[in-house]
């Protein structure tokens, strides 16, 4: 991102227009990114800029370095890619543009990030996140192969701590008629500040999409007035443009602290435009990986459906009480699973989790709650973020396990191997259309060793 220094001109945008009553169906539920992939992304772009000189700065050999990976990475996905010479950039560095075979051209939704680093360090937040979780999520749609209908293209921009130079290059040079075939463009830049918070700022399709997906998993947004990145080259050209973001060198106020957690009166990334940029010290996992599955939500559900009359009746969230936070109605759970749990059964938000097991001795409990579905719709989408602590020592040894089931199927089986922080888990259940079925989650421990699942953020979402 580059320097905040005209924030007072940046047009504050209206809340979200009202979603319009058309009936968008998709061929399949948006699959899920691994945080992990990411992350080794970002290793990579660590690894270009310390073997560099230190940064990934356009014109630079770590930028280089940088723009190589991603072409070689999305062409052997099947990505059409485009490497075009910015020759107003420093070095005629290169802007790299892949778009998936496939959808109507005339209807194009375009996702972007810049590629570059400031000289003072490597960039990894700013916007090695940008950069990195796009690209997964591009290598995931890709691996996935769903039917188009739209068209989808990302952009990885040079020259953007320059002054946007990289992305207004590429928007200059396109025809009037390509200017017009691309319907939204959102840019992702710095999505994973250590003490950071949500900004989705515009209206564009983009933005909608973003929104919807963080209210799915009860994560609340802003907008924000802090500027700038390669949005402001689309919107100037008449494309309708947002900016998506944790935050960079503003504060955060008690407010955003209570809705997000971390730290008032601290900046958003202390180490911005820093030689502290740099992986993983100044990567939030959590919200990168929040990220990165709104950014594939958004793709995916923009350009692999068709718009249809009727259809979904009551789309929304199905769930109730979906965050533990009032009781335990209507969930049905053993004994002491729902509440305030502390430790290592830490709520990933609020006050409030469902945490099994972690006894250390034999014992079974069960978390459920029955819910009716909707005929009609396009997407079920069941979603929950689960953290698995262990004693166990065993690398290849299911002693503890937690079944997940919707009805009388097993959506997947979890034990002390797979033992981590909160993830995002997510199942398509369109198998379950106008049917009541009953979500379950039973956890068995056995004698010794202990294993805890705690369960935070659940989710049913349809549309």
């Amino acid at each position: 991102m580059t320097a905040v220094l005209v924030a007072a001109t940046v047009a504050l945008f209206a809340a979200p227009a009202v979603a319009s009553t058309s009936v968008r169906t998709l061929s399949a539920a948006p699959p899920a990114v691994n945080v992990a992939n990411v992350n080794a992304h970002l290793q990579q772009l660590q690894t270009f800029a310390s073997s560099n000189g230190g940064n990934r700065a356009t014109g630079t050999a770590g930028h280089t370095a940088t723009t190589t990976y991603l072409q070689q990475k999305l062409q052997a996905a099947g990505y059409t890619v485009t490497v075009q010479t910015c020759t107003t950039c420093s070095g005629s560095a290169k802007n790299i543009i892949a778009d998936w075979p496939g959808g109507d051209t005339s209807n194009t939704y375009m996702f972007g990030a810049h590629s570059d680093s400031v000289s003072a360090g490597p960039g990894i937040n700013d916007d090695g996140s940008g950069t990195a979780t796009l690209l997964e999520a591009a290598l995931v749609l890709a691996a996935n192969n769903p039917a188009m209908t739209n068209h989808v293209r990302f952009g990885w921009w040079a020259g953007e701590e320059q002054g946007l130079i990289g992305s207004k290059f590429y928007v200059n040079s396109l025809t009037t008629a390509q200017r017009t075939a691309i319907k939204a463009y959102g840019t992702f830049d710095m999505i994973a500040s250590t003490n950071g918070g949500y900004f989705v700022t515009g209206t564009d399709a983009v933005a909608v999409k973003l929104r919807e997906y963080f209210t799915s998993i009860n994560v609340p947004t802003e907008t924000s007035t802090e500027c700038c990145s390669d949005d402001g080259s689309f919107r100037n050209a008449g494309i309708p443009s947002s900016i998506n973001s944790t935050g960079a060198s503003y504060k955060k106020t008690s407010a955003q602290v209570a809705k997000w957690g971390g730290t008032a009166g601290q900046a958003y990334d202390p180490c911005y435009h820093k030689a502290c940029d740099s992986y993983p010290s100044n990567i939030n996992s959590t919200s990168l990986g929040r990220w990165a599955n709104a950014e594939l939500y958004a793709a995916w559900t923009l350009t692999t459906g068709t718009a249809g009359p009727g259809g979904c009746a009551s789309p929304g969230q199905k769930l109730g009480n979906p965050g533990f936070e009032t009781a335990t109605t209507p969930w049905t759970a053993s004994t002491g699973v729902i509440g305030a749990n502390t430790g290592e059964a830490s709520p990933r938000t609020g006050t409030r989790d469902a945490w099994l097991n972690g006894n250390g001795s034999t014992s079974t409990e069960t978390l459920s709650q029955s819910v009716a579905l909707p005929a009609g719709c396009s997407t079920y989408t069941l979603s929950f973020y689960l953290k698995i602590s262990t004693a166990e020592t065993t690398t290849s040894t299911q002693y503890d396990k937690l079944t997940v089931q919707a009805g009388s199927t097993t959506l997947q089986v979890f034990s002390n191997l797979n033992a981590g922080a909160y993830t995002l888990r997510s199942y398509n259940l369109a198998a379950f259309a106008g049917q009541t079925v009953t979500l379950k989650f039973t956890g068995v421990e056995d004698s010794s060793l202990k294993t805890s699942f705690v369960i935070d953020d659940t989710a049913l979402t349809v549309s």
